[in-house]
């Protein structure tokens, strides 16, 4: 039997998304829901809902995916929650205008 790691995304009350990672989805979120850490970013935003969730064999892959999306714009991160992949590549941050605005500024 193998180890298997999450990538999950979290909707949070005020509707900012959190994305991680761990081996076990249902004590992640209970964890936000419930962690007396104020510094922790879902502390004050709470309850967070369990949106998304990817499945990895190696933690390697499931961090490098992780910190990708993390990367990634509130709509491309809805496309995947979603899973409307065929939208994915139209929303990266190199198309639509977004390197241009980001130059103008």
């Amino acid at each position: 039997m193998y180890k298997e790691y999450h990538v999950y995304i979290v909707e949070c009350s005020d509707k900012s998304y959190y994305t991680g990672v761990t081996n076990s989805t249902e004590r992640r979120v209970w964890e936000h829901n419930n962690d007396q850490d104020k510094k922790h970013y879902t502390y004050k935003r709470r309850p967070v809902v369990l949106k998304f969730v990817e499945t990895y064999k190696d933690i390697n892959d499931a961090i490098a995916r992780e910190k990708q999306i993390k990367k990634w714009s509130r709509k491309k991160k809805e496309s995947l929650i979603k899973q409307s992949y065929e939208d994915l590549p139209d929303l990266a941050r190199g198309k639509k205008g977004y390197m241009k605005r980001k130059r103008n500024k």
